[in-house]
C-alpha cells in the first residue's frame, strides 16, 4: 500500500511571509481533500508535494523515500494538475495530451487508448481537435485534467480542479476521481466544500498555513464540527 508522508512541513518566503506551518500528514491511498479559503497555505503545500516546490523545513516522503532529497521515486508515479496547468493554445486537444505522453514516456498504442478513453470520460470528443486557445476555460480546465490522469499515476495532486466547470461537470469529474482512487492517493485542494463533501474519504482543513481540523467527512463537516471547521466550511458554501 502506497504512503505519503508530510513530515512536519513549513514553507516562508521572503520577508518573512510563512505560507505553511509545521504541516504533518500521513496519507495512504483515498482522496484526501483539502480544504481551505484561497491564501491558505494550500497551493503552497501542494506545490512542495508535487516536487516543484522546496520546504524550508520538514520533508516528504514517498514510501519512505525523501522526495525533497530525491525526487525522482515521485514524480514517476505522479500526476499534477497546478492552478495554471500551462496549456499550448496553438495544440488541439488530441495533440497537447499526445505531447504530455511522450513527455511522460508512455508507448504510443497505450498512449492512444489511455486519451481516447479520457477524451470520453470527460467529454472532450467533440473538442478534441480544436486549438486549445479557442476553446472555453471549462473544455481547457477538463483537458488539464486528463493531462494529469495519463499514465495511470499512483500519486494524483490537483489543485482547485473544479475551476471553470460547470454543476454537471463537477459531478462527472467526482464521479471519475471515486473511480480513479480505488487504490491510489489523490490530494485536492479545494475552497469549495462539495467537492470533497461526498467524495472524499478524509478531509484536512488548513487556514493560515496551518491544519485546524482533520478527520473524515461527516467529523469535520457533518452536525458536530469544530468551531474552525464550521466556520472554513461555511466560507467554502458562501464561494
Amino acid at each position: 500500500m502506497h504512503r505519503l508522508e508530510i513530515d512536519l512541513v513549513s514553507k516562508t518566503y521572503r520577508g518573512g511571509i510563512q505560507a505553511v506551518c509545521e504541516v504533518a500528514l500521513d496519507l495512504r491511498p483515498g482522496i484526501i481533500g483539502l480544504l481551505g479559503p484561497n491564501g491558505a497555505g494550500k497551493s503552497t503545500l501542494m506545490g512542495i508535494v508535487a516536487t516543484v516546490a522546496r520546504p524550508t523545513s520538514g520533508t516528504v516522503r514517498w514510501n519512505g523515500v525523501d522526495a525533497v532529497r530525491a525526487p525522482r521515486a515521485l514524480r514517476r508515479v505522479l500526476g499534477y494538475l497546478p492552478q495554471d496547468a500551462g496549456l499550448y493554445p496553438h495544440l488541439d486537444a488530441y495533440e497537447f495530451l499526445d505531447y504530455i505522453a511522450a513527455l511522460k514516456e508512455i508507448d504510443g498504442r497505450s498512449a492512444r487508448r489511455q486519451i481516447g478513453e479520457l477524451l470520453d470520460a470527460l467529454d472532450l470528443g467533440p473538442v478534441a481537435k480544436r486549438a486549445l486557445g479557442t476553446l472555453s476555460g471549462g473544455n481547457r480546465q477538463r483537458v488539464a485534467i486528463a493531462q494529469a490522469l495519463l499514465g495511470d499515476p499512483q500519486l494524483l495532486v490537483v489543485d482547485e480542479p473544479t475551476v471553470g466547470l460547470d454543476p454537471e461537470q463537477r459531478v462527472r469529474f467526482r464521479d471519475l476521481l471515486a473511480r480513479f482512487a480505488h487504490d491510489r492517493i489523490v490530494l485536492l485542494s479545494t475552497h469549495v466544500v462539495s467537492d470533497v463533501e461526498f467524495t472524499a474519504d478524509r478531509i484536512v482543513v488548513i487556514a493560515a498555513g496551518r491544519v485546524v481540523a482533520d478527520g473524515t467527512p461527516r467529523e469535520v463537516i457533518g452536525p458536530h464540527p469544530s468551531l474552525e471547521a464550521a466556520y472554513l466550511a461555511e466560507v467554502g458554501r458562501a464561494a
